[in-house]
């Protein structure tokens, strides 16, 4: 008698346990996946709100690199006296406070991207030094034609940044 009674128990157990194991598992399954489409769907709402920020700050940083071109940046920066050092200053001081201005779309844009501009301004200033530099060089003037001369031979450092924001902005799509 007694064994048939625990005999009975367990045909009455293990489907119970077999039964509450699938329950289990189908919940758990059916939570995961609501939480993964909760997730899916906070990236996407954060894309949408993002995604005009990045273009905002790429756009910004394409300005910035169109300014930083030194054809650009001779023309609207004039020097104020003839004192060639002086108009070395003045441009860097120019460029370092527009990029100053730039400097928080560094969140919105690739670190790659950051780093190209960055090189390209680096390269810019090193540029004008270099030519203030040079033994033509004996004015501001002379300086500013020195500058535009060289940019005649190559293409300014700001033009590969800014190929690079294109390419950026056009993987965004």
């Amino acid at each position: 008698m007694e064994v048939s009674k625990i005999i009975d128990l367990f045909l009455y157990t293990i489907p119970a346990i077999i039964t509450g194991l699938i329950a289990y598992y189908f919940f758990r399954e059916h939570t995961k996946n609501e939480d993964g489409r909760r997730r899916f769907l906070l990236k996407k709402d954060l894309q949408v709100n993002a995604l005009p920020l990045r273009l905002q700050a790429y756009e910004r940083m394409a300005l910035f690199l169109e300014r930083l071109s030194p054809s650009k940046l001779l023309v609207r920066v004039t020097p104020i006296s003839s004192n060639k050092e002086d108009y070395e200053s003045l441009l860097i001081q120019n460029i370092e406070q527009e990029f100053e201005h730039n400097l928080s779309q560094q969140i919105y844009v690739s670190d790659k991207c950051w780093s190209i501009i960055v090189a390209a301004k680096n390269a810019t200033i090193q540029l004008i030094r270099k030519a203030n530099l040079s033994e033509k060089t004996d004015s501001a003037n002379k300086l500013r034609e020195v500058i535009l001369t060289e940019m005649m031979e190559r293409k300014p450092p700001s033009d590969a940044a800014l190929s690079f924001i294109k390419e950026e902005v056009s993987d965004l799509w």
